[in-house]
């Protein structure tokens, strides 16, 4: 058997599986081609327009469009790439001919990930994160690294990545530092016991910041300090900082004597 015949033999016996990992390989391709070039052309258009560095929102907005044309080109590859087999072919024709129950099947499959790519679509249009921001959600508190298709990533300050879910980050409640302006003002509660003068500890406190009284309940009194703003990355340090001063302030008062802390007496 001659080289040809047996190059012919093994494209006869295999054509459809070689033309479907080429057509996903020039999907592939294409696709960082055009995330590069799109990339460098939006971000040097976006500069040009505004004079300067690109804003959040604009970062964010690129970001997800990029995302987009990206996962579209590699959907556009797959259904090609499928398509080159006749088995498919056939299973395709099936489905349109009970087109609405493809549909149902495929729309409750698919609920959870569409849902989190349509919430993903509107953070990306309404902006209530952006890249950089500094965002508390639920039990997290860290800066917006990513916002992509389907889930945004959090980064906390000790490194770690917090992936959230677009469509529960969508329909929760989210308290964002840096919405509007790039610092935070540290907020922490001193507790003294029930017996100890409020008043007084409320002037003690003043030279901290802004002092009030929060909370009376049978075991004590709850102080709530407000200090001065800071950068998002130092709001935990710059808390404890606060707190500890606090602490010494009214020990020093002799303002927490005898106290073991909410919920003893």
């Amino acid at each position: 058997m001659t080289l040809g015949a047996t190059v012919k033999e093994f494209w006869e016996g295999n054509d459809e599986w070689i033309s479907a990992l080429v057509t996903m390989a020039l999907a592939f391709v294409l696709a960082y081609l055009v995330d590069r070039a799109f990339q460098r052309r939006a971000e040097r258009l976006a500069r040009s327009l505004v004079r300067g560095d690109v804003s959040r929102e604009t970062a964010t907005r690129l970001r997800f469009v990029r995302r987009f044309i990206y996962a579209t080109i590699l959907l556009i590859g797959l259904a090609i790439a499928l398509s080159q087999f006749s088995g498919v072919n056939r299973i395709a024709a099936s489905i349109l001919a009970s087109g609405v129950v493809a549909a149902a099947i495929i729309g409750f499959a698919a609920r959870q990930t569409l849902a989190n790519f349509v919430a993903g679509v509107m953070l990306a249009i309404t902006q209530p994160i952006r890249v950089g921001d500094w965002v508390t959600f639920e039990d997290h508190y860290g800066v917006v690294e990513d916002v992509r298709l389907n889930y945004t990533i959090l980064r906390t300050a000790g490194e770690q990545r917090v992936l959230i879910p677009n469509e529960k980050l969508a329909s929760g409640v989210m308290k964002n530092d840096t919405l509007k302006v790039d610092s935070v003002g540290l907020e922490v509660d001193v507790w003294i016991p029930a017996g100890a003068d409020a008043t007084r500890a409320v002037e003690v406190l003043r030279e901290e910041g802004d002092v009030a009284v929060a909370e009376t309940v049978p075991w004590g009194t709850r102080l709530a300090i407000g200090g001065g703003p800071v950068p998002p990355p130092d709001r935990g340090p710059g808390e404890a900082a606060l707190r500890a001063r606090c602490h010494a302030r009214l020990r020093e008062e002799g303002l927490l004597e005898g106290f073991g802390g909410p919920g003893r007496s």
